[in-house]
C-alpha cells in the first residue's frame, strides 16, 4: 500500500492516506486479537462496543477503495482551480484505463452507485438524440410517437419498471422480447422474433428507441447473440446497450465472439467492484456519443467537480492492482468456474445449464435423479406445467433434493457464494458465480465437499 500512496502527488493527500492506513490497521489488529481469544469477547479501547467482532478483513486492495472515499471528502475542500484540475485528471485517467482494458475505443464513462442508474441515463440520452424537440416540447413529442424500449424476457427482475419510473414513461413503452423456444439457449433473446416486434412497432407509428442485451443473463449467465443484435440495431437506428457479468471477460486475452461483439455496442454497464472484490467501488457505464450538450442534459456528464470524484476509489484501486493484477482477478474467477464444470462432469446425474463452457464465468447446475424404470435421458429434459404426478412428482422430488444440496454446500463452503434459485423450465438449480461472490476464493475447498454429499 505504501508504494501506491507514493504515486499521489499532493503531499497532503499522501499524509491523509497514511493516516487512514494506520486506522484500518488498528481495526484489523483488534479483529485478530478477538479471533485469537477463541471466540471470547474482547472489549478493546480502540473500537466501540457495537463494532466488536464486526470488522472484516478486506485486504489491502480494499483499503485503497476505502481510501478513495476519505480522500474524496478532503479533495472537495480544495480551492476551485485545484479541485477542477484534479477531478478532471482523475476522471480522464480512469475512463482511459477502463476503455483500454475492456476494448472499448474512444468511449466516455459515467460512474454511479446504483447499478441501473447508468442505463436510465443512457435512455435519457437516446430520447434526447432521437427527439430533437424534446427539450422544448417535453413529453408532447413522445405522445405523438411513443418510444419503445426492448428488454429480454431473461432480463433481471424489476429492470423495466425501474426505467419507466426513472424516465416517467408508461409501461406500454416497454416491449418484452421472448427467448428462444426451439433453437439455441432458452435464456437467449429470440432475434427473429425481435425483428418482427420492431417492424410491428414501426407500422403502428412508434419509435424503436433502445435495446438492452445481455452478456451474461441475471439467472444463468447466458450471452445473447450480440453481433446479430448489433446489425439489427444499426438497420433500424436503435441504441444497443449491453450489461452482464460476462463483460468482465473482455479484459482477457481470449474472448468468445459473442462477448467480443459487445465492444462495438453503443453503451455497456459494468460492475468492477464485485468483479475485483473491492468494497464501495461504483459501477461504470461506458458509452459513445459526440454531442457533449446532450450528454450533459441526460446527466451523463456534469460541470460539478465533486461529481467527478465518484471515480476516485476506482482510480486508486486500478493503480494499486495494475493491469496484470486486474486481469488476474478476472482470470482466476473464470478458472474457478471451469474447474467446477470439470468436477461436475465427473458426477453422475448432474446437468449443466451453460451454453458456452469455455467462456462463461457462471456455472448453473442441477442434480437429477434416476428412478427405477425411468429414462435418464428423459429425466434431464425440462417438463414445465406438470402437476405433482408421474414425471411432475419426480421433478418435485428433484427440486427438494437440489434445495437440500444447495443448503449443504452453502454451510460447508460459505465463501463460495453459491446460490439456490428456481427456474421456470428447469426447476431448482444451483449457481456459482465467482466474479460476483467469491473474490479470492480457492476451488479446492469446494471440491473437497463433493465426496461427502453425493
Amino acid at each position: 500500500m505504501d508504494a501506491s500512496l507514493e504515486k499521489i502527488a499532493d503531499p497532503t493527500l499522501a499524509e491523509m492516506g497514511k493516516n487512514l492506513k494506520e486506522a484500518v490497521k488498528m481495526l484489523e489488529d483488534s479483529q485478530r486479537r478477538t479471533e485469537e481469544e477463541n471466540g471470547k469477547k474482547l472489549i478493546s479501547g480502540d473500537i466501540p462496543g457495537p463494532l466488536q467482532g464486526r470488522i472484516q478483513n478486506i485486504g489491502e486492495q480494499g483499503h485503497m477503495a476505502l481510501l478513495g472515499h476519505s480522500l474524496g471528502a478532503y479533495i472537495s475542500t480544495l480551492d476551485k482551480e485545484k479541485l477542477r484540475k484534479l477531478t478532471t485528471r482523475i476522471l480522464s485517467d480512469t475512463t482511459l484505463w477502463l476503455c483500454r482494458i475492456f476494448r472499448y475505443e474512444n468511449g466516455c464513462a459515467y460512474f454511479h452507485e446504483e447499478e441501473r442508474e447508468g442505463l436510465a441515463k443512457i435512455c435519457r440520452l437516446a430520447i434526447h438524440s432521437r427527439y430533437e424537440d424534446f427539450v422544448v416540447d417535453g413529453f408532447n413529442v413522445l405522445y405523438n410517437k411513443k418510444p419503445v424500449i426492448y428488454l429480454s424476457a431473461a432480463a433481471r427482475p424489476g429492470l423495466g419498471q425501474y426505467l419507466c419510473n426513472q424516465l416517467g414513461l408508461p409501461f406500454p413503452c416497454l416491449c418484452r422480447v421472448p427467448c428462444n423456444t426451439v433453437f439455441g439457449s432458452q435464456h437467449q433473446m429470440d432475434v427473429a422474433f425481435l425483428e418482427k416486434l420492431i417492424k410491428d412497432d414501426i407500422e403502428r407509428g412508434r419509435l424503436p428507441l433502445l435495446l438492452v442485451a445481455n452478456a451474461g443473463t441475471a439467472a444463468v449467465g447466458h450471452t445473447d447473440k450480440i453481433g446479430r443484435l448489433k446489425e439489427l440495431c444499426e438497420q433500424y437506428g436503435i441504441w444497443l446497450h449491453v450489461e452482464g457479468v460476462n463483460l468482465a471477460t473482455l479484459a482477457l486475452g481470449y474472448v468468445s465472439s459473442s462477448v467480443l461483439a459487445a465492444a462495438k455496442c453503443d453503451s455497456m454497464t459494468m460492475t468492477p467492484g464485485p468483479w475485483l472484490g473491492l468494497p464501495a467501488v461504483p459501477a461504470v457505464t461506458l458509452y459513445k456519443h459526440d454531442d457533449p450538450a446532450l450528454t450533459l442534459v441526460a446527466g451523463l456528464t456534469s460541470n460539478k467537480p465533486t461529481d467527478k470524484l465518484r471515480a476516485l476509489p476506482l482510480w486508486l484501486s486500478l493503480q494499486y492492482l495494475g493491469l496484470d493484477g486486474f486481469v488476474e482477478r478476472i482470470k482466476h474467477a473464470c478458472q474457478l468456474s471451469q474447474r467446477l464444470q470439470e468436477s461436475l462432469k465427473k458426477v453422475n446425474y448432474i446437468k449443466i445449464l451453460v451454453e458456452d463452457e469455455l467462456s462463461s464465468p457462471v456455472v448453473v447446475f442441477r442434480f437429477f435423479q434416476e428412478l427405477p424404470g425411468s429414462d435418464p435421458v428423459f429425466k434431464a429434459v425440462p417438463v414445465p406445467n406438470m402437476t405433482p404426478s408421474g414425471v411432475g412428482r419426480e421433478r418435485h422430488s428433484c427440486d427438494a433434493l437440489n434445495r437440500w444440496l444447495g443448503e449443504q454446500l452453502k454451510q460447508l463452503v460459505p465463501a463460495s457464494g453459491l446460490t439456490v434459485m428456481d427456474l421456470e423450465a428447469e426447476g431448482t438449480c444451483l449457481r456459482f458465480s465467482p466474479l460476483m461472490t467469491a473474490a479470492g476464493y480457492h476451488m479446492e475447498h469446494f471440491e473437497e465437499c463433493w465426496p461427502g454429499i453425493l
